[in-house]
């Protein structure tokens, strides 16, 4: 039986991918301590999906390690020698990164690192899968020529029609401390797989969402957004009218093309992993579907002051992905994400 590592394995993706890797006959390795509760607070806790996994996955061990523990990377990645690597753990906030820059930077890019050269010293040849985001290209998406529709905003440029490519510049723009500490993990990730001809890919993730999202305001736009309407929080709105648009993409799909990428691995690749065009919607369009699905209308402030390097419109071109893995598609409409949160968190008791 191969062994699998998968670092941030009880968060949103972590935890779908050890589900997605089990079922294929994987000994799934997590690797987590919980620092999302230390970076959101007990909202953030992820150990319901620690213990769901341990209590459910009969081949799944359970690892509580950080990822800045350097001897302890070297340590973990001799002993198991993983058949593949995902590596979903980060500090994934990038209004919290403001406040804790060396936390930040020490995670996400140090922690990636301190990964990567465990993985070149002892099992080279197994792929590994980073968990980039779309924050590595700053704000100059926000550059591109926009046209404002009742409800959204979407790119007036028809270079941009299917959206985002991987060729768009990451370059002199505002990125946030996060998306600079995200851009340096994403560049050492391709440099270990075009340097050292390692199979790495980096996937620059819109927003990856799912029914086993933790969301907090800072972090996880959807479950968030959901939890505020059935509780009847009160949701803030940051700038350019509710109408900045997202792609949203159901973690399992992700899973499903980590899995492909493990399958038919390529060096030092980079892909914009998230729902596309069809799975795009704005917060003001994202208030209506969650409330046709709740029966409950949102409640919800606006601040005329849009987060720091946020995006007004953002949706990834899936057009490489797929021209590279065309077994792989997108398997779950907004639809399908929205009610699957839906259900989770009245499951959860809201809680």
């Amino acid at each position: 039986m191969k062994n699998v590592l998968i670092t941030g394995s009880s968060g949103l993706i972590g935890s779908e991918v050890a589900v997605f890797f089990h079922a294929r006959d994987f000994f799934v390795h997590g690797l987590d301590n919980n620092q999302r509760a230390v970076f959101f607070g007990s909202q953030g806790d992820t150990r319901w999906r620690q213990y769901q996994l341990t209590g459910q996955l009969t081949n799944f061990r359970h690892h509580e390690l950080d990822i800045r523990d350097r001897a302890g990377m070297l340590e973990l990645v001799k002993e198991l020698r993983p058949a593949c690597i995902i590596h979903a753990a980060a500090q994934p906030s990038h209004d919290r990164a403001a406040d804790i820059p060396f936390d930040d930077f020490d995670t996400n890019a140090v922690g990636t690192l301190n990964l990567l050269e465990a993985s070149r010293q002892f099992c080279p040849e197994a792929p590994f899968i980073h968990m980039s985001t779309n924050k590595v290209y700053g704000d100059l998406p926000n550059t591109i020529p926009l046209k404002e529709l009742k409800t959204r905003w979407d790119y007036a440029d028809p270079a941009y029609a299917n959206g985002i490519p991987e060729t768009f510049s990451i370059d002199q723009s505002k990125h946030s401390l996060f998306g600079a500490s995200k851009v340096a993990a994403d560049i050492i990730v391709q440099e270990y797989g075009r340097y050292f001809k390692m199979p790495t890919c980096c996937l620059r993730g819109g927003c990856l969402t799912g029914p086993n999202h933790s969301g907090v305001e800072l972090h996880g736009f959807l479950s968030y957004l959901v939890k505020c309407n059935l509780e009847q929080i009160e949701y803030t709105i940051f700038g350019y009218k509710g109408k900045q648009v997202r792609d949203n993409i159901h973690s399992e799909d992700v899973a499903s093309f980590a899995y492909a990428f493990y399958l038919e691995p390529r060096c030092g690749e980079v892909y914009n992993l998230g729902g596309g065009k069809e799975n795009t919607c704005s917060i003001l369009e994202a208030f209506s579907l969650v409330g046709e699905l709740s029966g409950k209308k949102q409640k919800y402030r606006y601040l005329d002051q849009p987060r720091i390097g946020d995006h007004i419109c953002y949706y990834s071109d899936l057009s490489k992905m797929k021209s590279h893995y065309p077994q792989w598609n997108i398997t779950k409409n907004l639809h399908q994400i929205v009610e699957e949160i839906v259900q989770s968190w009245e499951a959860r008791g809201n809680k």
